[in-house]
Protein backbone atom coordinates (compact mmCIF):
# COMPACT_ATOMS: atom_id res chain seq x y z
CA UNK A 1 0.00 0.00 0.00
CA UNK A 2 2.87 1.94 0.85
CA UNK A 3 3.82 1.91 -2.84
CA UNK A 4 0.95 2.46 -4.56
CA UNK A 5 0.39 5.69 -2.61
CA UNK A 6 3.54 7.16 -3.01
CA UNK A 7 3.64 6.65 -6.97
CA UNK A 8 0.26 7.84 -6.52
CA UNK A 9 1.43 11.10 -4.75
CA UNK A 10 4.51 12.03 -6.18
CA UNK A 11 2.82 11.14 -9.74
CA UNK A 12 0.22 13.86 -9.46
CA UNK A 13 2.56 16.23 -8.32
CA UNK A 14 4.90 15.56 -11.18
CA UNK A 15 1.85 15.49 -13.88
CA UNK A 16 0.96 18.99 -13.03
CA UNK A 17 4.72 20.01 -13.50
CA UNK A 18 4.18 18.23 -17.27
CA UNK A 19 0.68 20.21 -17.49
CA UNK A 20 2.79 23.32 -16.52
CA UNK A 21 5.29 22.12 -19.60
CA UNK A 22 3.05 21.38 -22.07
CA UNK A 23 1.01 24.93 -21.40
CA UNK A 24 4.58 26.54 -22.26
CA UNK A 25 4.69 24.44 -25.26
CA UNK A 26 1.35 25.99 -26.24
CA UNK A 27 2.23 29.32 -25.43
CA UNK A 28 5.16 29.51 -27.89
CA UNK A 29 3.60 27.52 -31.03
CA UNK A 30 3.92 30.49 -32.59
CA UNK A 31 7.08 31.94 -31.15
CA UNK A 32 9.80 32.08 -33.95
CA UNK A 33 12.60 28.76 -33.10
CA UNK A 34 11.35 27.73 -30.16
CA UNK A 35 12.17 24.19 -29.52
CA UNK A 36 9.17 21.63 -28.12
CA UNK A 37 10.01 20.64 -24.36
CA UNK A 38 9.80 16.93 -23.26
CA UNK A 39 9.25 15.27 -19.96
CA UNK A 40 9.26 11.80 -18.76
CA UNK A 41 8.09 10.32 -15.80
CA UNK A 42 9.09 6.71 -13.94
CA UNK A 43 9.19 4.77 -10.79
CA UNK A 44 11.87 5.05 -8.58
CA UNK A 45 12.31 3.08 -5.21
CA UNK A 46 12.89 4.66 -1.86
CA UNK A 47 16.65 4.00 -0.88
CA UNK A 48 15.64 3.03 2.88
CA UNK A 49 15.92 -0.17 5.36
CA UNK A 50 12.94 0.91 7.26
CA UNK A 51 10.14 0.87 4.24
CA UNK A 52 12.06 -0.69 1.58
CA UNK A 53 8.34 -1.06 -0.29
CA UNK A 54 8.17 2.60 -0.97
CA UNK A 55 8.56 4.15 -3.71
CA UNK A 56 8.12 7.43 -5.63
CA UNK A 57 7.66 9.01 -9.31
CA UNK A 58 10.45 11.57 -10.47
CA UNK A 59 10.30 13.58 -13.55
CA UNK A 60 13.54 11.69 -15.20
CA UNK A 61 13.84 12.93 -18.15
CA UNK A 62 13.75 17.03 -19.02
CA UNK A 63 14.57 17.07 -22.93
CA UNK A 64 14.06 19.19 -26.04
CA UNK A 65 13.36 18.02 -28.97
CA UNK A 66 15.37 19.51 -31.51
CA UNK A 67 14.01 19.05 -34.98
CA UNK A 68 13.93 22.04 -37.32
CA UNK A 69 10.52 23.69 -37.43
CA UNK A 70 8.95 24.53 -40.87
CA UNK A 71 10.34 27.76 -42.43
CA UNK A 72 7.91 30.80 -43.36
CA UNK A 73 8.58 33.18 -46.15
CA UNK A 74 8.26 36.59 -45.37
CA UNK A 75 10.39 38.40 -48.08
CA UNK A 76 11.77 41.21 -44.54
CA UNK A 77 15.35 41.47 -45.31
CA UNK A 78 16.38 40.93 -41.61
CA UNK A 79 14.47 37.76 -41.58
CA UNK A 80 17.28 35.16 -41.76
CA UNK A 81 16.49 31.19 -40.82
CA UNK A 82 19.15 28.40 -40.58
CA UNK A 83 18.98 25.31 -43.58
CA UNK A 84 19.68 22.14 -41.77
CA UNK A 85 21.87 21.91 -38.24
CA UNK A 86 22.99 25.06 -36.87
CA UNK A 87 22.45 28.37 -34.38
CA UNK A 88 22.65 32.03 -34.01
CA UNK A 89 24.75 33.32 -31.21
CA UNK A 90 23.36 36.23 -28.98
CA UNK A 91 25.25 37.70 -26.56
CA UNK A 92 23.14 37.46 -22.71
CA UNK A 93 22.52 40.18 -20.27
CA UNK A 94 25.60 39.07 -18.35
CA UNK A 95 28.24 38.90 -21.33
CA UNK A 96 28.10 35.98 -21.70
CA UNK A 97 26.95 33.43 -24.99
CA UNK A 98 23.69 31.94 -25.76
CA UNK A 99 22.29 30.16 -28.87
CA UNK A 100 18.76 30.38 -30.68
CA UNK A 101 17.46 29.11 -33.98
CA UNK A 102 15.03 32.25 -33.95
CA UNK A 103 16.34 34.52 -37.19
CA UNK A 104 13.79 37.31 -36.89
CA UNK A 105 16.34 40.18 -36.47
CA UNK A 106 15.92 44.04 -35.66
CA UNK A 107 17.80 47.20 -35.47
CA UNK A 108 18.06 48.58 -32.19
CA UNK A 109 17.76 52.56 -32.26
CA UNK A 110 21.66 52.23 -32.03
CA UNK A 111 21.96 49.77 -34.95
CA UNK A 112 22.56 47.09 -33.25
CA UNK A 113 21.25 43.65 -34.45
CA UNK A 114 19.20 42.06 -31.75
CA UNK A 115 16.36 39.97 -31.30
CA UNK A 116 12.78 40.90 -30.21
CA UNK A 117 13.93 40.57 -26.72
CA UNK A 118 16.95 43.21 -26.75
CA UNK A 119 19.52 40.72 -26.85
CA UNK A 120 22.59 41.41 -29.44
CA UNK A 121 23.28 39.54 -32.62
CA UNK A 122 27.18 38.21 -32.24
CA UNK A 123 29.22 38.54 -34.89
CA UNK A 124 32.08 35.92 -36.01
CA UNK A 125 34.53 38.20 -34.11
CA UNK A 126 32.79 37.59 -30.86
CA UNK A 127 31.06 41.43 -30.99
CA UNK A 128 27.82 42.77 -31.49
CA UNK A 129 26.80 43.37 -34.90
CA UNK A 130 26.14 47.36 -35.65
CA UNK A 131 24.90 47.72 -38.99
CA UNK A 132 24.98 51.59 -40.39
CA UNK A 133 21.74 53.97 -40.68
CA UNK A 134 19.75 54.49 -43.39
CA UNK A 135 21.00 51.23 -46.12
CA UNK A 136 19.28 48.57 -47.31
CA UNK A 137 20.63 44.83 -46.28
CA UNK A 138 21.49 41.78 -47.57
CA UNK A 139 22.44 38.64 -45.72
CA UNK A 140 24.21 35.65 -47.48
CA UNK A 141 24.01 32.02 -47.26
CA UNK A 142 27.15 32.02 -45.30
CA UNK A 143 25.81 34.80 -42.86
CA UNK A 144 27.66 37.50 -44.37
CA UNK A 145 25.43 41.00 -43.89
CA UNK A 146 25.85 43.63 -47.10
CA UNK A 147 24.48 46.89 -47.28
CA UNK A 148 23.99 48.83 -50.32
CA UNK A 149 22.84 52.50 -50.41
CA UNK A 150 19.31 52.95 -51.57
CA UNK A 151 20.18 55.77 -54.26
CA UNK A 152 23.06 53.65 -55.40
CA UNK A 153 22.41 49.85 -55.30
CA UNK A 154 25.82 49.02 -57.44
CA UNK A 155 27.66 49.60 -54.41
CA UNK A 156 27.80 46.93 -51.83
CA UNK A 157 29.93 47.43 -48.71
CA UNK A 158 29.88 44.28 -46.66
CA UNK A 159 29.53 45.26 -43.06
CA UNK A 160 29.55 42.32 -40.72
CA UNK A 161 29.01 38.85 -40.58
CA UNK A 162 26.77 36.54 -38.48
CA UNK A 163 28.10 33.90 -35.65
CA UNK A 164 26.95 30.53 -36.72
CA UNK A 165 27.96 27.93 -34.41
CA UNK A 166 26.91 24.22 -34.48
CA UNK A 167 27.48 22.32 -31.31
CA UNK A 168 26.27 19.12 -30.49
CA UNK A 169 23.00 19.17 -28.76
CA UNK A 170 23.73 17.01 -26.63
CA UNK A 171 26.04 19.69 -25.10
CA UNK A 172 22.93 22.20 -25.13
CA UNK A 173 20.58 23.20 -22.18
CA UNK A 174 17.57 25.72 -22.06
CA UNK A 175 17.77 28.66 -19.90
CA UNK A 176 15.12 30.37 -18.50
CA UNK A 177 15.04 32.85 -21.13
CA UNK A 178 14.29 30.35 -23.64
CA UNK A 179 18.13 30.48 -25.05
CA UNK A 180 20.23 27.43 -25.37
CA UNK A 181 23.49 27.32 -23.26
CA UNK A 182 26.80 25.13 -23.37
CA UNK A 183 26.62 22.88 -20.00
CA UNK A 184 29.82 23.94 -19.40
CA UNK A 185 29.57 27.43 -19.75
CA UNK A 186 31.74 29.38 -22.36
CA UNK A 187 31.28 29.84 -26.17
CA UNK A 188 31.25 27.90 -29.66
CA UNK A 189 33.37 28.56 -32.71
CA UNK A 190 32.25 29.26 -35.47
CA UNK A 191 30.82 26.38 -37.86
CA UNK A 192 31.47 27.67 -41.95
CA UNK A 193 29.08 24.30 -42.80
CA UNK A 194 26.52 26.06 -40.96
CA UNK A 195 24.11 27.70 -43.97
CA UNK A 196 20.75 30.62 -43.32
CA UNK A 197 18.29 31.23 -45.59
CA UNK A 198 17.12 35.42 -45.86
CA UNK A 199 13.82 36.57 -45.94
CA UNK A 200 12.40 33.30 -43.78
CA UNK A 201 12.00 32.96 -40.22
CA UNK A 202 11.70 29.41 -38.56
CA UNK A 203 8.53 28.78 -36.29
CA UNK A 204 8.15 26.57 -33.69
CA UNK A 205 8.14 22.53 -33.83
CA UNK A 206 5.42 22.15 -31.55
CA UNK A 207 2.90 20.45 -32.79
CA UNK A 208 -0.62 22.37 -31.90
CA UNK A 209 -2.95 18.87 -32.14
CA UNK A 210 0.06 16.23 -30.22
CA UNK A 211 0.33 19.13 -27.62
CA UNK A 212 -3.66 19.35 -27.01
CA UNK A 213 -3.81 15.79 -26.86
CA UNK A 214 -0.97 15.70 -24.37
CA UNK A 215 -3.04 17.77 -22.16
CA UNK A 216 -5.98 15.52 -21.63
CA UNK A 217 -3.90 12.58 -21.13
CA UNK A 218 -2.23 14.28 -18.20
CA UNK A 219 -5.77 15.61 -16.88
CA UNK A 220 -6.81 11.87 -17.53
CA UNK A 221 -3.52 10.69 -15.42
CA UNK A 222 -4.04 13.21 -12.78
CA UNK A 223 -7.46 11.67 -11.96
CA UNK A 224 -6.33 8.56 -12.17
CA UNK A 225 -3.51 9.26 -9.54
CA UNK A 226 -5.94 10.56 -7.38
CA UNK A 227 -8.20 7.89 -8.01
CA UNK A 228 -5.48 5.87 -6.78
CA UNK A 229 -5.00 7.75 -3.41
CA UNK A 230 -8.65 7.45 -2.39
CA UNK A 231 -8.53 3.45 -3.38
CA UNK A 232 -5.18 3.59 -1.15
CA UNK A 233 -7.46 5.79 1.39
CA UNK A 234 -10.07 3.30 1.72
CA UNK A 235 -8.12 0.43 1.75
CA UNK A 236 -6.41 1.35 4.45
CA UNK A 237 -9.01 1.94 6.65
CA UNK A 238 -11.17 -1.02 5.31
CA UNK A 239 -7.41 -3.37 6.62
CA UNK A 240 -7.36 -0.61 10.10
CA UNK A 241 -11.50 -1.92 10.70
CA UNK A 242 -10.89 -5.37 10.18
CA UNK A 243 -7.22 -5.77 12.12
CA UNK A 244 -8.55 -3.40 15.15
CA UNK A 245 -9.84 -5.77 18.11
CA UNK A 246 -13.66 -5.99 18.90
CA UNK A 247 -15.25 -3.81 21.09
Amino acid sequence: MDRMLYIAMTGAKYTLEQQGAVANNLANVDTAGFKEAMHRLRAVEVQTEALPSRAFTVDATVATNFESGPLDYTGRPLDVAIAGPGWFAVQTPDGGEAYTRAGNFQLSPNGILQLPGGQPVLGENDQPIALPPDREFLVGQDGTISAMDPADTQVVEVVGRLKLVNPPVENLQRGDDGLFRLQGGGGSPPDPNVAVKAGYVEKSNVSLVDQMVRMIALSRQFEMNTKAITTAQENDARASAILSPAR
